[in-house]
């Protein structure tokens, strides 16, 4: 999963109502400049971090389900959130006390939309597995990029996408509808996500705004934290299965992510990144036995297709 990038890695971030490239990626909404080709060293350097953090991502998430015996989807995505606000406030250093409230109004609403995303995406991973629950949130910037576009091809991938969410729900006995729900709502999320990014990145400096909604989003699970320890204080594994989500979902792919961005062109990032279904898919099967069957496996690359037919397709 691109398991909910954190406020500042980039508007798939990482997208905008308009994003370049067609597939949009949480970091591009956070005002971060479209990186320019480079050398091929660069580049391939560049590929191979963008590789690193997808899988560090997938892998976070997936370490992060082991502890949903003991801490649950909500403590898991508490002790996330707590790890993306000390990685991020320490970047961005926002100065809280300078915010207008102009600013602090989309930061706020970033904030809730932060932490509605990752428990949805959090609590689906629990119902229905890592990989479908990644791609249903995936739906969330595709939708972004697809309705901002008027071309037949663009039409033709929206197409292509709808028929993977119709074969992906398709009504069957073990069906878990609350599930695909709530990977629907991570979708829903992650669309207000990109567009409250741009608002935030044009009304805050740098990465000020992005660092101030993590740490509200932080405090906003505090109460989950107290709740927890007092009520059933987690294992230290089960502690060291949530922390390692943090850091492997939250602060790698935000360091990578800012690696990356100068050093590949940005549709060959929106492309990778619309690989990471895939990849979500192969972790939940060789990490936790997570088995999809073959019409699960062709939604996905139906999905996957539709973003990068509109991709590749684009003119830059």
């Amino acid at each position: 999963m691109r398991a909910a990038p954190e406020p500042g890695t980039t508007a798939s971030v990482r997208p905008t109502v308009a994003p370049r490239p067609a597939a949009p990626t949480r970091r591009a909404a956070q005002g971060h400049p479209d990186p320019q080709p480079t050398g091929r060293p660069q580049r391939l350097a560049g590929v191979t971090t963008m590789i690193a953090s997808g899988l560090s991502t997938q892998t976070g998430a997936a370490i992060g389900s082991l502890a949903f015996p003991v801490l649950g989807p909500v403590g898991v995505v508490a002790v996330r959130q707590y790890v993306a606000a000390v990685v991020l406030l320490a970047v961005g250093r926002p100065r809280l006390r300078s915010f207008t409230w102009w600013q602090w109004r989309p930061v706020l609403l970033l904030a809730l939309v932060f932490g509605t995303m990752n428990l949805s995406l959090y609590s689906a991973i629990d119902r229905i597995g890592l990989g479908l629950a990644v791609t249903l949130e995936f739906l969330g910037p595709l939708a972004i990029a697809l309705t901002a576009a008027r071309r037949r091809v663009d039409i033709l991938a929206a197409v292509v996408a709808a028929a993977g969410v119709v074969t992906l729900m398709r009504p069957q006995p073990s069906t878990d509808y609350a599930g695909m729900a709530l990977g629907l709502l991570a979708a829903a999320c992650w669309a207000s996500y990109i567009l409250l990014n741009r608002t935030v990145g044009q009304r805050v400096p740098g990465a000020q705004g992005s660092a101030a909604a993590s740490g509200v989003s932080a405090l906003m699970f505090l109460p989950v934290g107290v709740v927890l320890v007092l009520r059933h204080p987690p294992t230290a594994e089960a502690l060291g299965y949530a922390v390692a989500a943090g850091v492997l979902a939250s602060a790698v792919p935000y360091l990578a992510d800012m690696f990356t961005l100068r050093r590949v062109p940005a549709q060959a990032f929106g492309l990778f990144m619309s690989v990471n279904p895939v990849l979500a898919a192969l972790v939940g099967w060789i990490g936790l036995g997570q088995n999809l069957g073959r019409p699960e496996w062709a939604s996905i690359g139906a999905i996957v297709a539709a973003n990068s037919l509109s991709i590749v397709t684009r003119r830059t």
